[in-house]
């Protein structure tokens, strides 16, 4: 085929807000009209008329077919039920069990929307099961209800903040029974930005810049996390994708990592490294990089700026994605993008990054999808076009996007100019 199979592994979608209620328990019927009534989103594109693009398939549908995209990874955008209202955008993890009860049916019933809205394009769509960390059995008992369906490509597991009171750090032992499960049922472990400090404060004159460029890190220490507890040597199949986080602060963690951790195994006999080791640390058998490199994959919204993170890595472990329908994301100039980010990789480079990867980890069937991408998909030839000189060095700064909304601090698009 002369066109590329195109699958976005960043994509966010959910139901309206009173389309959830049939999701939920009847018990909590009477209290989440209540709470619907009384809520206030936070999220400008959830306010606008654009917010349909979240759940109207034949919208989205269309705007896939225009933008290129055969398929797409769903990951959460709108507001589940009993979300808390808050300036500050981050997400942040419930605080109390009645907070957790009511907020985990929330996620639940977001899971159970998932279910239906894939099954109006099965071969286009898959979802990630939502857990929250706070209860590991009912997180383990909603992965194995979710691996009995055919949507779900992957669990999505939220990033803890440092410090939070309630929740502990992803490189605690606690967590084991979903690290083990997720290889045992052979599912993609994916974590998205979006995290935040639980008292970051929002009444500063710096408050949303500090907000917004910290988002990414919080999530970007789970990389150093697993690999420090041990979770990728005790499960050499574990998949874990960090999502929408860019890619080039891998390397320069995990070359600190390589340079730290032998000295801190007790057969160093390092004085004062040797003091930070630990079992974890001693039954490594392989240095972090190589661990990344067998069980690490990134999705990304790629800038030509990332070629070295492609050869860094490995091909076969980068993902595209166009941040769909986020205004800071590619849509709807996805072709034009990958252009701009991979018009100088190989014919077989370009097919991994743009959808063979992604089919492999999600489980897609790239047979199905071939006839929708020789409709719609970018031409080899097209893609190996040079756009030339942009002027542009983020994903967020290409391109005019021609409808409102996707940024949560109250932006709008831009004028055309």
């Amino acid at each position: 085929m002369d066109r590329y199979v195109v699958i976005s592994t960043d994509t966010h979608a959910g139901a309206d807000l009173y389309d959830y209620r049939r999701y939920l328990p009847e018990r909590l019927h009477d209290e989440f009209d209540a709470w619907a009534k009384a809520y206030s989103s936070p999220f400008d594109d959830l306010i606008v008329a654009t917010a349909s693009r979240n759940w109207d398939h034949d919208l989205r549908i269309a705007d896939m077919n225009a933008d290129g995209v055969a398929a797409e990874v769903l990951l959460p955008n709108t507001v589940p039920p009993f979300f808390p209202t808050t300036p500050n955008i981050t997400i942040s993890l419930p605080r109390t069990r009645d907070d957790f009860e009511k907020r985990w049916a929330g996620v639940q019933a977001h899971n159970r929307w998932q279910v239906d809205f894939c099954a109006s394009a099965p071969a286009r769509r898959r979802g990630l099961i939502q857990i929250f960390p706070n209860d590991i059995e009912l997180a383990c008992q909603e992965i194995r209800w979710g691996a009995g369906q055919d949507c779900f490509g992957g669990v999505l597991v939220p990033a803890v903040s440092p410090g939070d009171p309630q929740v502990a750090p992803l490189f605690h032992t606690r967590y084991e029974p979903i690290w083990a499960l997720c290889a045992e049922l052979d599912l993609t472990v994916v974590q998205h930005a979006g995290a935040g400090s639980p008292e970051m404060p929002m009444d500063q004159p710096a408050s949303n810049p500090v907000l917004i460029t910290e988002m990414a890190s919080w999530a970007q220490r789970t990389l150093s996390h697993l690999i420090l507890a041990g979770v990728f040597e005790r499960y050499p199949t574990l998949r874990f994708v960090p999502t929408e986080q860019g890619t080039m602060w891998v390397q320069q963690q995990l070359m600190m990592l390589d340079v730290m951790v032998p000295m801190m195994k007790t057969e160093a006999h390092n004085r004062t490294y040797g003091m930070f080791g630990g079992s974890s640390v001693d039954e490594m058998t392989l240095l972090p990089s190589e661990y990344a490199r067998r069980n690490v994959y990134l999705a990304s919204e790629l800038t030509p700026y990332e070629s070295s993170m492609i050869d860094y890595l490995g091909v076969d472990h980068i993902m595209w994605g166009s941040d769909y329908p986020h205004e800071e994301g590619f849509a709807p100039h996805s072709k034009l993008a990958i252009r701009w980010a991979l018009h100088d990789r190989s014919e077989d480079e370009c097919r991994k990054i743009l959808g063979g990867n992604a089919a492999r980890l999600y489980r897609f069937d790239l047979d199905a999808l071939a006839p929708v991408a020789a409709e719609i998909g970018p031409s080899v030839a097209e893609v190996a076009t040079p756009l030339g000189d942009t002027g542009y060095v983020s994903p967020g700064g290409f391109g005019y996007r021609p409808f409102e909304g996707g940024l949560a601090l109250k932006r709008m698009a831009p004028a055309r100019g």
